[in-house]
């Protein structure tokens, strides 16, 4: 939606004009709205103009898929917020689907996703941190993940401030492998073990 979102006057319905016309052109097509209960909540009188215009340019042109019997396009959205979208926009969507937290050979697959380029170190037990992250999404996975992986660098960084200083750090240098006290210490991976 924020590739939709524009400044100027009229430019946002423009945009959505455009990407029902290219869908029609590229059918069969899914169009995708990610947290869609930012675009398409429940309106109000406090809505501004153009934000009005835009979710009725939107409705419109969905609305008109129905009534072409050779439209083979699909809108999908995705939201942690189903109660806030409009009721015209819950008509629209006649499928819902709730999609729960992973389980554990879910998280399993991600943390292997995520880790797959990582350095580990020798004997690093993955069905452990499964275990710990019960509870998690795959976004906390992730989050989890990058935070991990920034830990050796700061150590580096840290351990070279001198020659960080100098702007004499070297283009190629090696970090640490991750450990597991990487992902477990500072998150909230360590709470939930504790309680365990």
């Amino acid at each position: 939606m924020s590739t939709i979102s524009q400044k100027w006057f009229g430019e946002s319905e423009r945009l959505v004009d455009a990407v029902f016309s290219l869908a029609h052109k590229l059918q069969p097509s899914i169009i995708f709205i990610d947290e869609i209960d930012s675009f398409l909540r429940e309106r109000s009188s406090t809505d501004h103009e153009v934000t009005g215009n835009m979710k009725a340019g939107f409705m419109t042109r969905w609305d008109g898929l129905t009534t072409e019997e050779d439209a083979r396009i699909i809108v999908l959205g995705a939201t942690n917020l189903p109660n806030a979208l409009d009721p015209a926009v819950l008509r629209r969507l006649p499928k819902r689907y709730a999609v729960g937290l992973p389980n554990a050979l879910q998280r399993r697959k991600i943390l292997e996703l995520f880790l797959k380029k990582a350095s580990l170190v020798e004997g690093f037990d993955l069905q452990r941190l499964v275990k710990a992250t019960e509870g998690y999404s795959g976004s906390d996975i992730k989050e989890m993940c990058r935070n991990a992986s920034m830990i050796p660098l700061r150590e580096y960084l840290k351990t070279h401030e001198t020659d960080l200083q100098k702007r004499q750090l070297k283009a190629n240098f090696d970090l640490r492998p991750l450990t597991m006290s990487d992902f477990l210490d500072g998150d909230k991976v360590a709470e939930h073990e504790s309680q365990d």
